[in-house]
């Protein structure tokens, strides 16, 4: 292969932004049999990605807007990949004035869907496509084959699907990429997918904790314990790189690497985002949102550093009473219901989503795209997708009958593990969150009627009847006599 393509060939696709991300992006499309065109606001990037690659595919490399979109064959195809907010609206305009109708601007980025929807339309009345794709799978993925949720105009998708079939990883011979709607449904999609790795890698953690200050297991007992249930029904990407990372030791001092990081969780906005709109759309995603909290918690680090000093009571401590492999498996279980509450409740939001914007998202697709490449890929994917095949209106996945039994087994070991948590003065938002999820469905009364009576009392809001139709108000400040509207 040639460091470089000559002039006179176009290239297939173009990729704007070349920091990590977009340069193992265009390696990939390179390595793939695309000639791909490369340009990034400092030219020093392109150059880098030129010199130190440059033998592993056709790459045209420009240093203007003007001749990188000269050098994308028609329909021009391109793909920005830099940061989110104002970076990207101007790189939009710039490829948007540059560009000829019907050429396609592919946003890779993790941006919020309603700036999405946003764009589509300002570059739809220039007479370009515009394409949110959301594009999971972190470093590694964007090299060697990631999960893509491209939105936007079905005829882009007609364009655009070859190429980014090329690219994506592949499972069983289907590739994890699928067009999933119109305007801001790939990014809103994404956005959900991140909020379920949020939930997922909470609680995560939560069992990590219980293992190592419940049970007294060290980092490298916990990573072998990890790497077993990673060969079962927890068999998926978190649960194997989470083995790894606890068996870690650090480099300079021999301790477990867990001990010597910061315990303080950053976060990029997406799970925060799917939290917001979760409360937007009236859909209880609590799981997820309780690991947006979480994560701003450990960063609290001021008040948490104030609490200790301070020695808030911590009430009555017991030790774990149990049998130490016993609470292993429990917490396994644990684990397993949690996880499946997370993806529950993400799949009840993209619903919810779709239906808000009338995206008609095929929770089918997702399943099958999840497979591969992204960060929440897992082996029970397969059965979710069987899920949604048999009902595709399910009311939610858990109410699935293979999921429904599985949860059988699961359901007493969970509480459990929430009463051992409790007792050891362990937190276990994300456990204990998702099990009054759990029990909150399948609770035949809820508290909600002393709310309505209260909302009645205070505001005059009303309330509604088990025993006949219509609506309802107590005089309450008269003489508590029964209205109706």
């Amino acid at each position: 292969m040639t460091q470089t393509a000559e002039k006179t060939d176009l290239a297939q696709i173009g990729v704007v932004g070349l920091a990590v991300m977009g340069s193992n992006l265009a390696r990939n499309f390179a390595r793939n049999g695309n000639t791909v065109a490369v340009y990034n606001r400092s030219p020093e990037k392109t150059r880098a990605l030129i010199a130190e690659h440059g033998e592993g595919g056709h790459f045209i490399p420009s240093e203007t807007v003007e001749d990188f979109v000269a050098s994308l064959e028609r329909p021009r195809k391109a793909i920005i990949m830099v940061q989110a907010g104002k970076a990207t609206d101007a790189v939009i305009n710039q490829l948007a004035d540059a560009m000829d109708e019907g050429d396609i601007i592919i946003d890779g980025g993790n941006a919020l869907f309603t700036d999405t929807i946003r764009r589509e339309k300002e570059v739809a009345a220039k007479g370009r496509h515009f394409v949110g794709a959301g594009i999971s799978g972190g470093e590694e993925g964007a090299l060697n084959g990631p999960s893509i949720m491209p939105g936007g105009p079905a005829e882009s998708w007609e364009t655009l699907g070859p190429i980014l079939e090329s690219i994506a990883a592949n499972v069983d011979g289907t590739p994890c990429v699928t067009h999933i709607g119109p305007d801001g449904a790939g990014h809103f999609v994404k956005m959900v997918h991140n909020g379920i790795e949020y939930a997922d890698m909470q609680v995560i953690g939560e069992a990590y904790q219980l293992l190592r200050y419940g049970a007294g297991l060290e980092p490298a007992e916990i990573a072998e314990i990890f790497r077993e249930w990673n060969s079962g029904d927890l068999d998926s990407y978190l649960i194997e790189i989470t083995a790894e990372v606890l068996a870690q030791k650090d480099p300079e001092t021999g301790a477990p690497l867990v001990d010597v990081i910061v315990d303080a969780a950053g976060q990029k906005g997406t799970g925060r985002w799917t939290a917001i709109n979760g409360l937007e759309l009236g859909v209880p995603i609590t799981g997820i949102a309780e690991s947006v909290f979480a994560r701003a918690l450990s960063s609290s680090t001021a008040q948490r550093v104030a609490a200790q000093e301070g020695q808030l009571p911590s009430g009555t401590i017991k030790e774990l009473d149990v049998d130490k492999q016993e609470f292993i498996e429990d917490v396994r279980r644990a684990l397993y219901a949690a996880k499946l509450i997370a993806y529950s409740q993400g799949f009840d939001e993209i619903k919810a989503g779709s239906e808000e914007f009338g995206w008609d998202v095929d929770p089918r697709d997702l399943a099958t795209i999840w497979r591969g490449g992204c960060i929440i890929r897992a082996k029970f994917l397969d059965r979710i997708r069987e899920a949604y095949d048999n009902n595709a209106d399910l009311p939610a996945l858990i109410l699935d009958p293979y999921f429904k039994g599985e949860l059988e087994g699961l359901i007493d070991p969970w509480r459990r593990v929430v009463v051992a948590a409790t007792q050891l003065g362990l937190p276990a938002p994300v456990f204990a969150s998702s099990l009054a999820y759990y029990d909150s469905l399948r609770a035949e009364r809820l508290p909600a009627a002393l709310i309505q009576g209260q909302r009645d009392f205070f505001g005059a809001h009303t309330f509604k009847r088990v025993d006949r139709e219509g609506t309802f108000h107590i005089e309450w400040s008269g003489d508590r006599s029964l209205s109706e509207y």
